[in-house]
């Protein structure tokens, strides 16, 4: 149960700030100036979908794990953090049409998914591994973040 919950949890965010995505997508970001490394907008529903599923399992590893309350509690409170700002992100690029708010917010998130990284190495080394995609996504998000609203 707790591995269901902990991937849902992701995954329940993921589809609340899908909606807010979808709004912006269809708007104002098709016609927006790209840089020419830009994906196609086909490939960012399946990496999304698969970095969730992985913090969902470092969730999952962390929350079933034999550390002391304190501990783990911190790792939960940091994972929450960047999980906030993840959906805050979607919201401020995509439906408030803010690429120089986001771009803020994303420096932020990038901070915060470092720090969960981090507090995660300290319960379980797996755990933290699988993060380390999503920071990298995060980090290609933020150039592209960045491109979009100095040339917007």
């Amino acid at each position: 149960m707790k591995l269901f919950i902990s991937i849902l949890i992701p995954l329940v965010v993921a589809g609340i700030a899908g909606f807010f995505t979808s709004a912006g997508v269809n708007g104002w970001y098709a016609v927006a100036n790209k840089p020419s490394f830009n994906p196609p907008n086909w490939l960012f529903a399946p990496v999304w979908t698969a970095l969730y599923l992985l913090m969902g399992i470092a969730l999952y590893l962390v929350w079933k794990s034999e550390t002391t309350n304190t501990v783990k509690q911190t790792a939960l409170i940091l994972f929450g953090i960047q999980l906030a700002f993840n959906f805050f992100w979607s919201f401020i690029f995509f439906y408030a049409k803010q690429p120089g708010w986001a771009f803020v917010e994303i420096i932020a998130m990038w901070i915060a998914i470092l720090f969960t990284i981090i507090w995660f190495g300290k319960i379980s080394s797996t755990a933290a591994w699988l993060l380390v995609p999503y920071i990298f996504w995060v980090s290609f998000a933020s150039l592209l973040n960045f491109y979009i609203w100095k040339h917007n």
